[in-house]
């Protein structure tokens, strides 16, 4: 099988900014059931991309998980992510990928996947997109090598995971 490839370039400034979750593979520190899963992407004061995920759990209880982000080469389209508290980031091998397969040249939609085929994300600026459109996402990652058989496609309902209920 050939290697997963990520897109030629990325415009990291064109990619800021909110992201729905539209379909996954199943993550162990995401729960199947959880709901309105959003990705804000920003720059932090390190230059770094911010990331923060946001969802409600199976129990409607409000989630986040707060992680940074790096190129690893000048396409900007092959990233490193780590979700560890900012005092342990330091510690090897906790940094995981984050290649953008495909994406539209508005920056609409997105797909996202590891080089390992373990995980995929497919993202749009709303929080539902046509059945045509994902399928042609799907395509891609199937193109690529990705068992599809246990895709997740999480529910929007419309709420969101404000600053203020993370407070409460």
């Amino acid at each position: 099988m050939s290697e997963v490839t990520a897109i030629p370039s990325l415009d990291l400034k064109r990619y800021l900014g909110r992201w729905y979750e539209i379909a996954r593979l199943p993550l162990r520190f995401e729960d199947d059931a959880a709901t309105d899963i959003t990705a804000h992407y920003s720059v932090n004061s390190n230059g770094k991309i911010l990331v923060d995920n946001r969802c409600f759990d199976k129990n409607d209880r409000p989630k986040q998980a707060i992680g940074e982000a790096r190129p690893i080469d000048e396409t900007n389209a092959k990233l490193k992510v780590n979700f560890l508290p900012a005092a342990l980031r330091w510690l090897p091998f906790t940094d995981g990928d984050y290649w953008v397969l495909k994406i539209d040249p508005k920056y609409r939609v997105a797909l996202v996947g590891t080089p390992d085929r373990k995980f995929l994300w497919v993202l749009a600026r709303e929080s539902a997109i046509s059945d045509s459109t994902l399928e042609d996402y799907l395509a891609e990652a199937r193109r690529q090598g990705f068992d599809l058989t246990k895709l997740i496609r999480p529910r929007h309902t419309g709420r969101e995971v404000s600053d203020a209920i993370l407070k409460k």
